[in-house]
């Protein structure tokens, strides 16, 4: 139970009380700042705390956002400020000041215009950031005499509340798709799902189960079975867009659910992907080369967007941050959004989730496998090139320089092994001038063309593979801060999947393409994980998790090997690989559980995101 303290008597006729109560707060009446700090004093420390001033009119939701929402160590609104058991030593602070400054003599709320208010602004002062959520039309104002408050109420009652909390359950920015073909009803499946007690994770779940049930379909090789596949995936996106509504519009973010949601997705697709890759072969049709391929330009797509947007984070305007890049080579991109079908159209050919979902269930159910895959493919090229040309672009122009915590993140997302780490410890301040993107473009470059090129199992492959990792620590031997060194995670990660994928497609076997798509979805799921733990600001996995599963460069040079050493061996590169796939699956997926439900895991969830 959380504990919300009204700062004086409450005003007659008054719900606060009431709605307080109904968002699962305690209430206590104090009468001043001195016996508002005991009260707080009183209340266990590993709870949440509610200061509200007791003049408050507004919205249930307005009190809900201020007060309710998990990802927040501090959050206010007019009247109203919560506190979580890390801040509350701050605001214990800030209620002593307060106390002192009316004499420590309990003096009536009155002598302090706003309690909560005052409060939020010493927190603020005192380096806690206090959250202050975007109400629009709602109403949160503490009223100073009779005719404010009834202007107040007025105001309250002349916005629908539940349309506006429906409103706020969808994304401010999403794809056309899901937009205008799936959000318009789902919002009230949340709804729906909220007013029965079900909880995001419980939806998320459903999802997963649902895309699988439709990956299985997909397995079967027949038509109906297709159909059945295209029909389930539809409406296991439809539930994967309803758990985020239903996060929102009931404000059940938690770090479990923020694990579920980083890794369903991309679980569900490549499922998918593979019940399709089944269900060709059941035909006679191998597409596991043309599955494993999808997968591996959807997962490079995807480290670009990661990587430009981490090189990017906000920072301070003219340091080569996002307040620069914002004001750089987006001239076009201004007088096209003037335009308003452009902007649609903009996310569409970006081919996002929602796109992406609905043509691979369309086809799938219409077509082959084949076909899907090869649109899929062809799409998402497209797409890719797409939007990292007008990155490339807007990069080159930008002169800033880039700040110490995004070159660490990108260094954090090179996911660089011991083989790396240790040739960059050597070479650190003896680099030269040669910029860290364009060596580890040589090196992605070489150990590809070497993968493709050379006669499978020819033992030439293993010092293109050395050269590789040495160019992969010279890349991170110097702080990744040039305008284009957010592309090192992305051509490393294509020199290491493109490789898995060469040398399996080369191998002769029926089953390695399948014990490398296995290999590839272990180490995508692990680049994943990276990325959101840090977007919820605590940083890489650990360090012993990456050097165990030996980094990019150390994973490609021993694929490398075992491709010259078992190529004349039957069967045995192909058990290789899948013994290498579950090592590193099993090591990562049991570390990632651990991170993500313990109490340390941020509540991390995708608000902006269409991919």
């Amino acid at each position: 139970m959380s504990t919300a303290i009204l700062t004086g008597p409450p005003v007659p006729g008054s719900s606060l009380d009431a709605d307080l109560r109904s968002l699962g707060f305690d209430v206590e009446v104090a009468s001043g700042p001195h016996e508002t700090g005991t009260l707080l004093a009183g209340v266990p420390a590993g709870q949440r705390v509610a200061v509200v001033d007791p003049r408050f009119v507004g919205h249930l939701h307005a009190l809900r956002l201020a007060l309710t929402d998990p990802r927040f160590p501090a959050a206010a609104a007019p009247g109203a400020l919560t506190a979580q058991p890390e801040a509350r030593p701050a605001l214990t602070r800030a209620l002593d000041t307060a106390a002192a400054a009316t004499g420590g003599t309990g003096a009536p709320n009155a002598v302090v215009a706003s309690l909560p208010d005052t409060l939020a602004e010493a927190l603020d002062a005192d380096g806690v950031a206090v959250h202050r959520p975007q109400l629009g039309t709602l109403v949160a104002a503490v009223p100073a005499d009779p005719e404010a408050r009834h202007e107040a109420r007025t105001a309250v009652e002349a916005v629908d509340e539940e349309a506006v909390r429906l409103r706020s359950a969808v994304k401010a920015h999403d794809g056309f798709f899901t937009t205008f073909f799936i959000s318009p009803y789902s919002r009230y499946i949340a709804r729906w799902c909220a007013r029965r007690g079900l909880t995001p994770n419980q939806v998320t779940t459903a999802s997963l189960l649902t895309a699988l049930i439709a990956a299985g379909c997909a397995a079967t090789g027949d038509r109906a079975g297709y159909v059945a596949a295209g029909v389930l995936l539809l409406v296991s996106f439809v539930l994967d867009c309803t758990d985020g509504q239903l996060a929102r519009y009931s404000l059940q973010y938690s770090t479990m659910g923020a694990w579920l949601d980083a890794t369903f997705d991309r679980a569900k697709e490549y499922a998918f992907y593979a019940g399709l890759a089944l269900g060709a072969a059941r035909n006679g049709d191998d597409v596991w080369a043309l599955a494993l391929g999808a997968m591996v330009i959807m997962t490079c797509r995807h480290v670009v967007d990661f990587s430009f947007n981490e090189a990017n984070a906000a920072g301070p305007a003219g340091t080569g941050s996002a307040g620069t890049t914002a004001k750089t080579g987006l001239a076009l991109s201004s007088r096209l959004d003037s335009v308003g079908w452009t902007v649609w159209a903009r996310r569409m050919i970006i081919l996002p989730i929602g796109e992406r979902w609905a043509m691979i269930a369309v086809l799938t159910a219409a077509t082959s496998p084949r076909i899907v895959f090869w649109a899929l493919i062809a799409g998402c090229a497209f797409g890719a090139c797409y939007t990292s040309a007008g990155r490339v672009l807007r990069s080159v122009t930008n002169k800033g320089t880039r700040t110490d915590s995004a070159a660490g993140a990108l260094a954090d997302l090179a996911d660089s092994g011991p083989l790396a780490e240790l040739q960059a410890r050597l070479l650190r301040g003896r680099t030269g001038v040669v910029a860290p993107v364009f060596v580890a473009a040589l090196g992605a470059v070489v150990m590809i063309a070497g993968a493709l090129a050379l006669p499978f199992g020819d033992v030439r492959l293993i010092p293109v593979a050395v050269i590789y990792v040495m160019t992969a620590g010279l890349a991170v031997a110097r702080p990744l801060k040039g305008s284009l060194d957010w592309l090192v995670p992305p051509f490393f990660r294509a020199a290491e999947y493109v490789t898995v994928l060469a040398l399996a497609a080369k191998a002769g076997s029926a089953q390695a393409l399948p014990a490398a798509f296995g290999l590839v979805a272990a180490v995508a799921y692990h680049h994943y994980d990276t990325v959101y733990r840090i977007r919820g600001g605590t940083g890489a996995p650990p360090a012993w998790l990456v050097r165990t599963i030996g980094g990019h460069e150390g994973r490609t040079l021993v694929v490398a090997v075992l491709a010259a050493l078992l190529a004349h061996r039957g069967n045995d590169f192909t058990s290789a690989l899948t013994a290498l796939a579950v090592a590193v699956g099993l090591v990562v997926l049991v570390e990632s559980i651990r991170f993500w439900v313990s109490s340390g895991a941020p509540a991390v969830h995708d608000e902006g995101e269409t991919a």
